[in-house]
């Protein structure tokens, strides 16, 4: 399935892609206004996308209840993106170990490295901006993300960065163009969408190259660890701490948000990309169907 898909030559894609870098990029120590006040009736995230949106929790919350959670929900998905950027760096930094330093593909993945960097201060920036914890994942899941670097290569490796990168991305996309959402959160989300779509390609192309010459035992391993890494991803997002800030019990709101529809649809929807290409190129299967569907992004 994956020689159906055309890629372009790698180093020409690296060359293109070290172009736009310098071409296009920010410095979010520059380029955002840390200083600028926080509007006490604009939402962190678009109120529909909350995780307890919908439900009996929700209706119970007054307005400001209701913008304090999604307040904390943003600090979480910004302190959980940081996590697995984080993680993301080691994978990249493990690659380009083990390649030739002087082409175009080693280089761009230094590059991506620089970028996320950035995009890790901003992200903690912006927690510490807008006065909440930095979350991060449940802690045995921050203590499982540090096999990933060492297990994780090849197809599973990108595609596990592309479901961490689009899911947050289509996330972002909407918040940043929704006027109920605060300025800051507004501009931190554009700066990742528009420099986080050059790693999307660069991992794209990544995924169905390594899919060429995929044997059955090892596409069967390969689509194992990137449904538990998808599973992990998407559970992690929202850590069930957040609804202490409104007077909610941490258990209660994650069942809460486990069970309900309207959170369920916003995960499947922010993931249908990346599971439309995750699919076509050969990595949505089993062994991994199980974690696929506990993890909302398939049905």
């Amino acid at each position: 399935m994956a020689r159906s898909l055309k890629v372009a030559d790698r180093e020409k894609t690296a060359e293109r892609l070290l172009n736009s870098s310098a071409d296009k990029f920010y410095d979010p120590e520059v380029d955002i206004d840390w200083a600028a006040p926080l509007a006490e009736d604009k939402y962190y995230i678009p109120a529909h996308r909350s995780s307890l949106y919908g439900t009996a929790l929700w209706d119970g919350l007054s307005e400001q209840q209701r913008i304090e959670l999604t307040k904390h929900e943003v600090a979480s998905v910004a302190s959980v993106g940081l996590w697995f950027e984080v993680l993301l760096m080691q994978m990249l930094v493990k690659a380009v170990y083990n390649t030739d330093p002087t082409t175009r593909h080693a280089q761009y993945a230094l590059t991506e490295v620089a970028d996320e960097c950035r995009h890790s201060t901003m992200f903690a920036r912006m927690v510490e901006r807008v006065g909440c914890p930095a979350y991060g994942p449940k802690r045995y899941v921050h203590q499982l993300g540090k096999l990933l670097p060492t297990i994780g290569y090849g197809p599973a490796m990108y595609g596990s960065i592309l479901v961490a990168e689009e899911v947050l991305d289509r996330m972002q996309r909407e918040a940043m163009q929704d006027d109920s959402v605060q300025p800051l959160v507004r501009m931190v989300n554009r700066i990742h969408v528009l420099e986080e779509a050059r790693h999307v390609r660069f991992a794209r192309e990544e995924v169905v190259r390594g899919m060429e010459t995929m044997g059955r035992a090892e596409l069967a391993y390969q689509r194992q660890l990137i449904a538990l890494v998808g599973f992990f991803i998407c559970r992690s997002i929202i850590n069930p701490r957040v609804y202490a800030a409104v007077g909610i019990d941490p258990k209660v709101g994650e069942q809460a948000a486990l069970h309900n529809p309207h959170y369920r649809d916003t995960i499947h929807w922010a993931g249908e990309r990346i599971m439309s290409f995750l699919d076509e190129v050969g990595l949505v299967g089993n062994p991994g169907m199980s974690l696929w569907r506990k993890s909302f992004l398939v049905r």
